[in-house]
């Protein structure tokens, strides 16, 4: 993001890319409130069973995400990552990391949501006024958040240094 941005444009997007952003397509079928069986179940954090593997369930997982993100409860949002985003950056340092420089409080909702194939969505959430896109993975019989590329190359790092390259860039919130 360039320095010609608002301010509070930049924060908020700092925020979303911190919670692993993917930049998709364009989605449809507009629909912020998951429904029935997946959103109580997502909202315990697990099932009693497989999720559903359908646009509803993998709307209330996201949301679940955007949900614990934006509550500071980071570790639950790390618990909810594609295997390959939980190899990228352990739990420990991803709390770190998000309690150093992710703005929490500031609620995500979820402002639509596609299907891209069976084990795939792309789901566009808000906070302030960025808006995002995110993909969740069907994985191990639950819906699951994919890093972003940008995500992964930053957890790589471990935290003590992510931390550093994004005071250093000015994109951590809390400095």
């Amino acid at each position: 993001m360039d320095n010609s941005h608002p301010k509070l444009l930049r924060l908020g997007a700092v925020a979303l890319a911190a919670a692993a952003t993917l930049t998709v397509a364009a989605c449809t079928e507009e629909s912020p409130e998951p429904a029935g069986n997946a959103a109580a179940a997502a909202a315990q954090g697990q099932a009693a069973g497989p999720q559903p593997k359908t646009l509803d369930g993998a709307k209330a997982a996201a949301q679940t995400v955007f949900d614990r993100f934006s509550g500071g409860d980071f570790a639950g949002a790390w618990d909810m990552y594609t295997t390959a985003g939980k190899k990228a950056i352990t739990k420990d340092d991803y709390v770190k990391l998000n309690t150093a420089c992710s703005r929490k409080g500031l609620a995500i909702q979820l402002t639509s949501a596609r299907l891209e194939g069976a084990d795939k969505a792309v789901v566009i959430a808000k906070q302030l006024v960025a808006a995002q896109s995110y993909t969740m993975v069907y994985e191990q019989d639950a819906w699951k958040l994919e890093p972003a590329k940008e995500g992964l190359s930053l957890y790589k790092m471990g935290a003590a240094k992510a931390i550093a390259a994004q005071k250093k860039a000015g994109t951590c919130a809390n400095s």
